[in-house]
């Protein structure tokens, strides 16, 4: 079967469609393009099976509408698989009808968070042939396509369809399958070179792999991914190791960004530093990785950077232990200043992302919050940060409890209002225009000369350095963005 694979043009005046790999979609002034794991990992898998298969992202690629059309007529692929997003699903909805009066005989099929959480929704809505639930989309369209071809007799489960123009279910979507089975991603095939303008990435080229689906905790409110992954699997550690040498070698690949909601920790955290340092790995890469505080020691932190780990992307999320226990975090605000202190004091860098927004925070609250991620900004604990408004998705606790408390400030229908470009919940004291103002604010931080000076005490290298005129120029940006939220 031949197959396109990847994401279709998704276009919007307020700037660039931040879709792939982001657990929260936003448009961005300045494009960073983040390489889609799980995406890519289908694509090999179905080039692997024998299946030929092209991979399109017109976001990354910036192919409009009318080469896309150009490239479908010339392909002639038989299916094509995207992923969405809850502020593009209409948008794409639109882009499947199109298509369909197009090209009538191209089956389509739809994946992600949102679809996974109203699968029937799409169905209703356009003329999607296949709504592929939960976050194994590599498995999961493999063994559509070997239904498709007459290989398997019984669809697999975690599928949405139409049987006799009625809408049905192959079953509740399953979490079964080994990930140490799966070929290591193509990354000619995926066009790893699009993907290299992340700007707190140190060293190029760089590459995302994800050695667990998705977070061990899972129990964040907020969260989408948990609805991709309510069950976490962790790779071995031989075959993660194995992926990694396989960048190295064929690639020259300079540092690793592990794109697992949490990294895995314990046994299996140790063993993958012990192997990273055998093999000298440490000596040719720098790792990267998403942390949880509270579970790490110091000599956890020291282990890490001995084997070569660079930067621990941390949610603080909130400077309120209130919010943080109405979050499921887990943590505590101790954990937080603690966990910075461990990691600066072993070498690493700590990436803090935090939110603002919430329904049951006051404009004292959210500022605390601020206060908080500035006093471990200038102090050099921390060394970088984002900021975003609470977005809640379909599918997530908060979602469901914005909706029985009324929570929503407009119809939580009107998806393409999901973007970040204004909040979502009503707030206790806020005007919508002051929470875009206080996440303006927390991108300040950057440009205090407290937290320069810690910059620039804290600078070891060549990389160091341009690494933080990149960070510059990417925060410039924020403000830029959120200054347009706040019109």
């Amino acid at each position: 079967m031949k197959i396109l694979i990847g994401y279709p043009p998704t276009e919007s005046e307020k700037g660039i469609a931040l879709l792939s790999q982001n657990r929260q979609f936003q448009w961005f002034s300045n494009a960073s393009y983040l390489y889609p794991v799980v995406l890519g990992s289908a694509a090999s898998l179905l080039k692997f099976k024998g299946h030929k298969v092209k991979w399109l992202d017109c976001v990354a690629e910036g192919i409009n509408w009318s080469e896309f059309e150009k490239i479908i007529k010339k392909e002639k692929p038989d299916l094509f698989a995207f992923e969405t997003k809850t502020p593009v699903i209409k948008q794409h909805w639109k882009t499947i009808n199109k298509l369909k009066e197009k090209f009538p005989k191209l089956k389509i099929i739809l994946m992600g968070d949102h679809v996974t959480s109203l699968p029937k929704e799409s169905l209703q809505n356009s003329k999607i042939d296949f709504i592929l639930c939960g976050g194994d989309f590599d498995f999961l369209i493999d063994g559509l396509i070997d239904f498709l071809e007459g290989k398997i007799k019984k669809i697999p489960k975690g599928i949405y369809y139409r049987e006799k123009n009625k809408i049905v279910s192959s079953g509740k979507f399953e979490l079964k399958h080994n990930l140490d089975e799966l070929p290591f991603t193509d990354r000619s095939l995926t066009k790893w070179w699009l993907y290299q303008t992340e700007y707190n990435i140190s060293r190029k080229p760089y590459f995302y792999i994800m050695s667990g689906r998705d977070c061990w905790w899972g129990k964040c409110k907020f969260c989408a991914w948990p609805t991709l992954f309510p069950k976490f699997r962790v790779r071995g550690v031989k075959n993660v190791l194995d992926e990694i040498g396989e960048l190295i070698k064929k690639y020259n690949a300079k540092e690793i960004f592990d794109d697992s909601g949490t990294l895995m920790t314990g046994k299996w955290l140790r063993d993958l530093c012990k192997g990273l340092i055998k093999r000298g790995y440490n000596k040719k890469i720098r790792y990267s990785c998403n942390m949880r505080f509270g579970v790490l020691n110091q000599e956890d932190y020291n282990l890490m950077k001995k084997a070569g780990f660079r930067l621990l992307k941390f949610g603080l999320e909130s400077g309120n232990q209130i919010t943080l226990d109405k979050l499921n975090k887990g943590v505590k605000i101790k954990d937080i200043i603690n966990g910075c202190k461990m990691a600066k004091k072993a070498g690493l860098t700590v990436h803090l992302t935090m939110i603002v927004g919430y329904p049951w925070e006051t404009k004292k609250d959210a500022l605390r919050t601020l206060e908080l991620a500035k006093k471990l900004m200038q102090s050099g604990d921390a060394g970088l940060l984002q900021a975003t408004v609470l977005i809640p998705y379909p599918g997530t606790p908060l979602w469901k409890e914005a909706k029985q408390k009324k929570w929503f400030l407009f119809n939580p229908l009107d998806y393409e209002r999901y973007d970040m470009r204004e909040p979502v919940l009503k707030t206790k004291d806020s005007r919508a225009s002051e929470i875009a103002a206080i996440c303006g604010k927390i991108y300040t931080i950057f440009l205090t000369p407290q937290y320069i000076l810690s910059r620039m005490l804290a600078m070891r290298s060549k990389d160091e350095i341009i690494l933080n005129l990149r960070g510059f120029k990417a925060v410039l940006g924020h403000l830029r963005d959120f200054s347009l939220k706040k019109n």
